[in-house]
């Protein structure tokens, strides 16, 4: 039995992040299937806009908080509950990137990277952890291939993903078999639609010719496969993170 063929209207997503890009892009895959949708993002205005286009879609509530912020998560967890009556997925998309060298990089800014993009994983996680032991459910972590590989000046972004990269298999121990824990390590992904007023960013030949797979990811990619570590008949994959890069990750490059 896949996701699909779930009683999907009664599963409840949470997703952080998701006022555009690719958490919009999981929120809209994820009300496709006929599952409910609860999303939080910091920025008010953009996550209004968001729940606004994807209340065509089906049953979804946008609340406005700050994944860094312990008490805003714990109250967005019980605003969840509170509207929908359970919990079943947890995927923790949001992030944030800041490039700056080195030397310039204050101990602040590294911070709040890490403050959003590790900690606020955390702080959703335990949140969440007893009613997805209760309903047997998932975590899905969005990392990244800077995990694993990186571009100057990114330290903070690098730091936090490797981090969430161990977080995830430290979570699938300490909540299995109740709970299924795995990451996604996206590449290069064009957000660009996803993004507000949706303009398709110009994409060269080289872009694309670059990646093995013959093309730059779209959020859709990460979509399906977030569906699919959703899916409950999975349930023998936990604890790993899964690349998702178009090969990039395992190309030689000479110059």
């Amino acid at each position: 039995m896949g996701f699909f063929d779930m009683n999907v209207q009664d599963r409840v997503v949470f997703i952080t992040g998701a006022a555009w890009g690719i958490g919009q892009a999981l929120a809209a895959a994820f009300l496709d299937t006929g599952a409910r949708v609860a999303f939080i993002d910091r920025d008010g205005q953009a996550g209004r806009a968001a729940e606004w286009e994807l209340a065509t879609r089906g049953n979804v509530r946008f609340i406005e908080a700050d994944v860094s912020d312990e008490v805003a998560v714990a109250l967005a967890v019980e605003q969840v509950l509170d509207r929908f009556g359970r919990l079943d997925v947890l995927i923790n998309n949001a992030g944030l990137c800041l490039r700056k060298p080195l030397r310039e990089l204050s101990l602040a800014e590294w911070q709040r990277v890490l403050d959003v993009n590790l900690t606020g994983a955390f702080l959703c996680a335990r949140a969440c952890a007893g009613e997805l032991m209760r309903r047997k459910g998932v975590i899905i972590n969005i990392a990244s291939t800077r995990a694993v590989m990186s571009e100057a000046d990114t330290e903070s972004y690098a730091a936090s993903k490797g981090g969430l990269v161990a977080l995830t298999h430290a979570l699938a121990v300490s909540l299995g078999p109740d709970v299924r824990v795995n990451s996604i390590s996206p590449g290069w992904i064009d957000v660009s639609v996803w993004r507000p007023g949706g303009f398709q960013e110009k994409l060269s030949e080289a872009d694309h010719r670059q990646h093995p797979a013959g093309r730059v990811g779209v959020p859709a990619d990460v979509a399906r496969l977030a569906l699919f570590l959703a899916d409950p008949s999975n349930n023998f994959l936990t604890g790993q993170n899964l690349t998702l890069d178009g090969g990039m990750t395992r190309k030689m490059i000479y110059q």
